[in-house]
């Protein structure tokens, strides 16, 4: 993979873990869900949905712990400094990558997900979904700010 190809490098907290991410997100935005702000430890869980062949782990994949609640999340971290990497996704194929880890990618979001379970609201014009889109596997049912 040449380097004008990458869409970035990234890194855990302390660096034991690299990783590359190629070609372009599916779609970005934020999660209200239970498991995903608690995961992050703040009221929004920003995310970037990646097909899985664009993420190659390419130094410390033997540090590269894994913790499943359920078997649509298999959220990946470093065994080192805790620090959170990706989530697989493996029913959708897709990988979320916490764009913070990735310096060189911006996270520029287009929609909300599990709005209904928010704790803080945003006025930020982006459609706002009670569950997921159809295209995930939700309702597609919207709300409002």
């Amino acid at each position: 993979m040449a380097e004008q190809d990458l869409a970035g490098k990234g890194t855990c907290f302390c660096g034991a873990i690299e990783f590359e991410v190629s070609g372009e997100a599916n779609v970005m935005g934020f999660c209200h869900c239970e498991d995903c702000t608690s995961w992050a430890g703040a009221p929004i869980s920003a995310f970037s949905l990646w097909p899985a062949a664009n993420i190659v782990v390419t130094k410390g994949a033997d540090n590269l712990g894994s913790f499943a609640k359920t078997d649509a999340s298999h959220r990946k971290f470093c065994k080192t400094c805790g620090g959170h990497v990706f989530t697989d996704h493996p029913e959708l194929g897709m990988f979320d990558v916490y764009l913070n880890t990735v310096p060189r990618i911006k996270h520029t979001p287009t929609m909300h997900v599990y709005y209904a379970k928010k704790t803080v609201s945003m006025s930020d014009g982006l459609p706002k979904f009670n569950d997921l889109p159809t295209d995930f596997g939700g309702s597609g049912d919207m709300l409002s700010d």
